[in-house]
């Protein structure tokens, strides 16, 4: 056969959603037109025989101009199904010339080869429909500007005070991976900048001394987003927090783009230890703090392993001029460790939760 194709059927037109030729084809992928023009529609309709040796012989479809104009001389097209019954459209094939070889083995093989595609048409079709649904959820959140924030105390080691609190997003479903599905659909960074946006809302209720850590990508930073966001921020009280699970392909252009940021906020390396670049990350940005992954930091007091990695990065920030947040203490023994290693800063669940904006402020000015 020297066409095939599958098309799609929706609303009385035909689409040519993928198609393939031994010649230059007469159809191309994204062609349109009226369902009752060619065969597509009447072969779903069983109105004309999915399995035409030569056209001629068939006067539904010899009448046809796209019979006479392509020219169709054998026609093969079966419906395309899919798993709850309904047709997607056809998957076709045709010669220009009568082919009379063509029987029902040729038949049965276009059967079992549009049960393949429209298994996989099906995937496609799960796989947009979930990402216009991520894309709906993610732009209502964008356009409210209204995201729920959290703010987990952040306190200084040697004498136990506060002195920052991180500001974390909260969202219904929580179980999803929001700024992950963001980034995916392309609103990676209006969702960030909505989080940032939100927590600096909170700043004017914390007491003055208490600064404000935001958590943002090197493709924000890249964007000139951040640096918009935080132009009118309070100078010394913002410490940005840039993620390292994300691979970087232009240092040059991060720094240049954290030039005009720093002096007015302090930079920090997020998750360090857990994430895409490693010691190549803090290198490179010259982090004011290194946080420690809670993957470091989590059953540090029982892994020798853990813990020699912690004083190497403790001892690499006091030669640079850093300072240590290790994230996720959650027992008494790893804030001891972390103590006697000089670990200058620390948050998790054994200091304080995260907690709404109104309760932070009230244990703030407790503390």
């Amino acid at each position: 056969m020297d066409v095939a194709f599958v098309s799609h059927i929706a609303s009385g037109h035909v689409r040519i959603c993928n198609a393939d030729a031994v010649t230059n084809a007469p159809i191309h992928v994204g062609d349109s037109f009226p369902a009752e023009d060619g065969y597509c529609q009447r072969i779903i309709d069983e109105r004309i025989p999915y399995l035409i040796p030569d056209t001629a012989n068939v006067p539904e479809v010899a009448k046809l101009t796209c019979t006479q104009a392509m020219p169709v001389g054998s026609h093969l097209s079966v419906p395309l199904r899919l798993s709850d019954g309904s047709v997607y459209g056809t998957f076709c094939c045709f010669s220009y010339v009568p082919n009379h070889t063509l029987n029902q083995r040729d038949l049965q093989m276009m059967l079992a080869f549009a049960e393949l595609a429209a298994a996989q048409i099906e995937a496609q079709i799960r796989i947009e429909e979930r990402a216009r649904d991520v894309t709906a959820r993610i732009s209502r959140i964008i356009e409210q500007d209204d995201l729920t924030m959290a703010y987990q105390p952040i306190y200084q080691l040697n004498n136990n005070q506060v002195v920052g609190v991180e500001s974390l997003a909260r969202f219904p479903d929580s179980p999803s991976d929001w700024f992950a599905e963001a980034a995916e659909a392309g609103l990676g960074i209006e969702l960030e900048m909505t989080a940032v946006r939100s927590a600096l809302r909170g700043l004017r209720y914390l007491p003055r001394d208490i600064y404000l850590a935001v958590n943002v990508s090197p493709d924000a930073i890249l964007s000139g987003a951040v640096e918009r966001t935080l132009r009118d921020a309070t100078p010394g009280r913002i410490l940005l927090e840039v993620t390292e699970h994300a691979h970087v392909n232009d240092y040059s252009g991060l720094l240049q783009a954290l030039k005009p940021l720093r002096g007015g906020v302090r930079i920090a390396v997020d998750d360090a230890g857990a994430g895409f670049s490693g010691l190549k990350h803090i290198l490179e940005i010259e982090p004011d703090i290194i946080k420690l992954d809670l993957t470091l930091t989590r059953g540090i007091d029982q892994d020798p392993a853990r813990e020699a990695l912690a004083t190497a990065l403790v001892t690499f920030a006091n030669k640079t001029g850093s300072q240590i947040v290790a994230e996720g203490i959650e027992t008494a023994a790893e804030l001891e460790v972390l103590r006697q290693l000089k670990v200058s800063f620390g948050q998790g669940y054994w200091l304080a939760r995260p907690m709404p904006l109104s309760a932070a402020a009230q244990f703030l000015m407790a503390h």
